[in-house]
């Protein structure tokens, strides 16, 4: 069992206001109530600091009593009321400050722990992000190939078979999703860290994606800082996933180029084949999907826009500035 030293303030502090009160009204020498008096200054800031609410709130009163009453006696034999009076308010302001300070370090402290339980919260849903973005992305291909794999197996056995490897290769994309997730969990508390994916791994991307194709300029990849180079990465892969969920079938360009200062990364996707939609199961859409996505284009210092194209397909386009170059 832990015994908590703090616990003890409280009757502490009650046994103290005791034997000061008993002091102070039996005569004791007027040097021994003042340390007692002192002395309780102390373990009023400690109980205001430390002590549950109720317990405090009795103890503390009890205890400031105790310090503005000490001079009563002393002051009772040669002065007046007034003058009582004004011996019990000059000890009430030490006993009301050792209180203030108490409360004030209590106060801080319950912001440091709902900053610390504020920014866990923000960690664990951006952690949350990360592994939907990514996870699904993949999940979703390995239930499109895992269709197509079962109407082809029949007819065309080899279509099967590189449909078997393309759920292979979403599965292993989908662990390294998840390891990331479990190495950004180790970084939170010091521990090895492993690198966040950006455009460098685009082609593996769009390979895994049937019927995509890729035009990227290695030099506008190149330009963007760290965090646009991963916010660009979770675009792509945000509007693939969302062309398997709303377009299966469809044919996916994407494309990363210069657009005058600033880089550009579009994904652009044509309508998807009639009939194509049937073979998918319907599922609730889940995640922050495009407003999400938005935010953290946003804060890479990009702008977004997704809207449909002239012949019924869907494009999804993000700007961001490119890094200025050292001169000389």
């Amino acid at each position: 069992m832990t015994l908590n030293p703090r616990a003890a303030y409280a009757p502490l502090l009650a046994s103290a206001t005791v034997v000061c009160m008993g002091a102070t009204f039996l005569g004791a020498p007027a040097s021994w109530v003042l340390l007692l008096a002192c002395l309780l200054l102390p373990l009023l800031a400690l109980v205001a600091r430390w002590s549950p609410v109720r317990s405090g709130t009795v103890t503390g009163a009890l205890g400031v009593a105790a310090v503005m009453l000490w001079p009563v006696p002393l002051v009772r034999t040669d002065g007046s009321w007034l003058e009582t009076a004004g011996a019990a308010a000059f000890w009430a302001v030490p006993a009301f400050g050792a209180v203030g300070a108490g409360c004030h370090l209590r106060r801080l402290a319950g912001r440091a722990r709902r900053a610390v339980t504020d920014a866990r919260r923000e960690q664990q849903l951006a952690l949350a992000r990360d592994l939907h973005d990514f996870v699904a992305h993949d999940v979703s291909a390995i239930v499109v190939q895992a269709q197509a794999a079962r109407f082809v197996a029949a007819q065309d056995p080899e279509q099967a078979v590189r449909a078997l490897e393309r759920i292979e290769a979403a599965g292993l994309s989908a662990l390294e999703s998840m390891d990331r997730t479990v190495h950004a969990l180790r970084e939170a508390v010091g521990g090895p860290t492993a690198p966040v994916p950006g455009l460098a791994q685009l082609p593996a991307l769009v390979d895994r994606f049937e019927g995509g194709t890729l035009d990227a300029d290695p030099a506008a990849v190149g330009e963007l800082s760290r965090e646009a180079d991963t916010t660009a990465y979770r675009v792509a892969v945000e509007a693939l996933t969302n062309v398997r969920r709303h377009a299966p079938g469809a044919v996916a360009r994407v494309c990363v180029r210069r657009a005058g200062p600033d880089v550009e990364v579009s994904v652009t996707n044509s309508a998807a084949p009639r009939g194509v939609g049937a073979l998918l199961p319907r599922r609730r859409r889940g995640g922050t999907g495009l407003a999400g996505l938005r935010g953290r284009v946003e804060a890479a210092g990009g702008t977004l826009q997704a809207g449909a194209d002239a012949d019924g397909g869907w494009r999804v386009r993000a700007v961001f500035p490119a890094r200025q170059r050292p001169h000389g």
